[in-house]
């Protein structure tokens, strides 16, 4: 939208822009900034998707003659789980990220330039998704050489990838707030291995929950991971007959993950901005 001011002798065009368009066009500038700094640090995409494929055949070649799962072949019971891991795992960057950014003083000068105070996290968590929609394209590839099949319809494969994907989404919110808590960019990684391990491994990712002990398999059960594993288990056809424990959390995975997705986007989307504010106020 355009209007014009009259000024001696002539007339000048004027931008109107909303704050809304003013908001979506600072993101993906930093969005852009991001995903270019991704494609210079070629380093950092090789190990994004190096570990997964580790994982891959980690589990299915060395330990899967060792695993048995009643009901379907193990190979296409890990793979959800691998997906699942792989993009928990990859929302650290925003954290990672962050948390360097603040060491570098980058925070300091964004806070000069006339821009959306959260234009900066939106950027982040947008660039992380779009790392982590490349590490699951190589995962799936990596998965049909050694043997999993999606055995869903094409909407229910593209809705899985897409759980997948937003949950990644809402969960590097988590860590962008992690990372500009913590005092330093080595702290990160230990602070966030403490969050991510219990949440991946006393799950359902690599064993069925009811091989764990009590304690264990009641925090696997109602484990967000858990579910995310078991929705896109479901929505890539790859549950076979393997029984589903008899709780609310694995009887409606996909509802179950679409609530943890809402509930962490309307908590900590704002909680972090927040937090960005206050930081690159001082």
């Amino acid at each position: 939208m355009t209007a014009t001011v009259t000024a001696p002798g002539r007339a000048l065009p004027v931008a109107i822009t909303s704050p809304v368009a003013v908001w979506f066009e600072d993101g993906w500038t930093i969005t852009k900034r991001n995903v270019t700094k991704i494609k210079r640090s070629p380093d950092m995409l090789v190990f994004a998707v190096l570990q997964p494929i580790m994982f891959v055949l980690l589990f299915s070649q060395v330990y899967g003659g060792a695993i048995d799962v009643e009901g379907t072949d193990y190979t296409q019971f890990l793979m959800a789980g691998i997906f699942a891991q792989t993009v928990v795992f990859g929302a650290t960057f925003s954290g990672s990220a962050m948390a360097q950014d603040l060491k570098e003083g980058l925070i300091d000068r964004f806070r000069t330039l006339p821009m959306s105070a959260s234009a900066v996290l939106i950027g982040r968590t947008n660039s992380d998704l779009v790392l982590n929609g490349i590490s699951m394209v190589i995962m799936m590839l990596t998965g049909l050489a050694v043997g999993w099949r999606v055995n869903s319809s094409p909407p229910e494969f593209l809705a899985g990838i897409a759980l997948l994907l937003l949950f990644s989404y809402a969960f590097s919110w988590v860590m962008a707030l992690l990372g500009m808590s913590v005092k330093t960019p080595e702290v990160i990684n230990n602070a966030s291995f403490m969050i991510l391990f219990p949440l991946t491994f006393i799950s359902n990712a690599f064993v069925p929950s009811d091989t764990l002990p009590l304690v264990l398999r009641v925090f696997a059960e109602w484990n967000p991971v858990s579910s995310l594993v078991q929705a896109a288990r479901e929505l890539f056809g790859n549950v076979g007959s393997a029984p589903v424990p008899d709780i609310w959390t694995m009887q409606h995975p996909v509802v179950t993950v679409l609530i943890g997705i809402a509930l962490m986007l309307v908590v900590f989307v704002p909680w972090a901005v927040n937090k960005y504010t206050r930081i690159s106020a001082k």
